[in-house]
C-alpha cells in the first residue's frame, strides 16, 4: 500500500485532506461554470477522484485491518466508468444529431 508507507514516512493526513477538498472544488466549480459536456463529464470524474482519494486516505490512517473503503473505492470506480460510458455515448448521439457538445442546445432534443 502506497498511503500506508507515505503516512509512515510523515506526510499528515491533513495534506491529503487539503489536496482532496482543492480538487473536488475545481471539479464542483467546473461543473457549475462549463457548457461544454466532455468538461463537465471530466469535472465530474475529477469529484469522485477526489472522494476516492479521502476514502482510502482515511482507511490508511485509521489503520483498519478491513478493506472497507477500498471495497467502496472500487465501487465508486466501476460506477464512475459506467456513468462516463453512458455518458459519452448519449453525448456521441446528440452530437450527430447539433453539431455541438453546448449543454444549453439539449433543450432542442424534446420531441
Amino acid at each position: 500500500m502506497i498511503l500506508a508507507s507515505i503516512f509512515q514516512s510523515g506526510v499528515s493526513i491533513e495534506f491529503y485532506i487539503v489536496l482532496a477538498t482543492m480538487l473536488f472544488c475545481i471539479g464542483a466549480v467546473g461543473v457549475l461554470i462549463r457548457r461544454n459536456a466532455i468538461i463537465l463529464l471530466m469535472c465530474i470524474e475529477l469529484m469522485l477522484n477526489a472522494v476516492n482519494l479521502l476514502l482510502v486516505a482515511f482507511s490508511t490512517y485509521f489503520g483498519k485491518a478491513e478493506a472497507d473503503a477500498q471495497i467502496f473505492v472500487f465501487f465508486i470506480m466501476v460506477v464512475a466508468a459506467a456513468e462516463a460510458t453512458v455518458g459519452l455515448s448519449i453525448l456521441v448521439m446528440a452530437y450527430r444529431k447539433l453539431r455541438t457538445t453546448d449543454i444549453g442546445l439539449f433543450n432542442n432534443l424534446k420531441g
